[in-house]
């Protein structure tokens, strides 16, 4: 039996690929994705939400709920430098043989709910329960937990991508993108008591689809899916190749939907994690208590973190998922 999922996202072109991972995946039902201020503003993430859906059937496309426009207590913070302006690597540069765009702006039909009140929805409208697939910022999770804490507790999990446990940041030396933006809505959500799975930099890091990978895959696959793979991730390679000398990108989203599918893609370790909102320099650092002391000794671990990655496996997997 499919497991039914309520997708956040702030897409961005990770988060782009990992949606059309999960709508290509017959083991998930999607509730409804619901979007957030994070890579770009929530406006355009939502109008990508649809930009993504037009990609694929009309019989594929859950409801849309459009979230929090700006985090809970800081400006909001984008990456269109590494995404580009409209999120998914400056789209509307391609033209069709006609000469209109190829990805023309879709028509919109947003749910009556922002994204908050919808996952709550969500959650009471059927006994099945439901893992809410966090890709983004955690505001809306954080403002849906300070609404009803126990429609939320009756969630199955929350699989987050986001922190780094181990390794670096990849937006401060220690703050990882997801959480940095909004510390304090991360803060309310490993308080909860709601089961999490941590998606964290030190395994989708390791995740890495190559310039060439591309190329030598799509060219294999005439299809609208193969296309959008191509062209939203052509400037995102240049700017990887122009600052780390390497034309890749990292999975980090469609990582976080292929634990969900396939948990042992990971080995997972519990662990306590509290976020730091306050650091000069560590706002937003996922502090794990790594310490070699018996239980009894430290706080009760609220979380699972992922530690390792078949990375092989994975990237092979979403390839196929992707591209078949």
């Amino acid at each position: 039996m499919p497991e039914r999922v309520i997708i956040d996202t702030d897409p961005g072109i990770d988060d782009a690929l990992a949606l059309l991972l999960a709508l290509r995946s017959p083991e998930l039902e999607i509730a409804a994705i619901t979007t957030v201020s994070g890579n770009v503003p929530v406006d355009t993430a939502t109008r990508n939400v649809f930009t993504i859906l037009s990609l694929l059937p009309s019989a594929a496309r859950p409801p849309v709920a459009r979230g929090a426009s700006k985090p809970r207590q800081k400006d909001p913070v984008f990456a269109t430098y590494v995404h580009g302006d409209d999120g998914l690597g400056g789209l509307d540069r391609y033209r069709d043989a006609a000469g209109n765009p190829r990805y023309a702006p879709p028509s919109m039909t947003l749910s009556g709910r922002d994204s908050a009140d919808e996952i709550l929805y969500q959650l009471s409208a059927t006994p099945k329960p439901i893992t809410i697939v966090a890709l983004g910022p955690l505001t809306n999770i954080a403002a849906a937990i300070e609404k009803d804490r126990g429609k939320m507790a009756a969630s199955k999990r929350i699989v987050l991508m986001g922190g780094a446990i181990n390794v670096p940041g990849n937006i401060t030396p220690a703050a990882e993108f997801n959480i940095y933006v909004d510390p304090h809505a991360a803060s309310i959500v490993f308080d909860s008591g709601i089961p999490l799975t941590v998606v964290d930099l030190d395994v989708t890091s390791q995740v890495r689809l190559t310039r060439d990978t591309i190329t030598s895959e799509a060219a294999l696959h005439q299809t609208t899916v193969s296309q959008f793979l191509c062209e939203c991730t052509e400037a995102l390679l240049a700017f990887a190749e122009e600052r780390t000398g390497e034309a890749s990108l990292c999975l980090h989203d469609p990582l976080a939907i292929g634990v969900v599918i396939d948990p042992s893609f990971v080995t997972k370790r519990a662990m306590h994690i509290e976020i730091e909102t306050k650091g000069e320099l560590t706002e937003g650092m996922t502090v794990a208590d790594r310490r070699p002391l018996k239980p009894d000794w430290k706080k009760p671990t609220n979380a699972e973190a992922c530690v390792e990655v078949d990375a092989p496996r994975f990237l092979s997997f979403f390839l196929e998922r992707l591209l078949r």
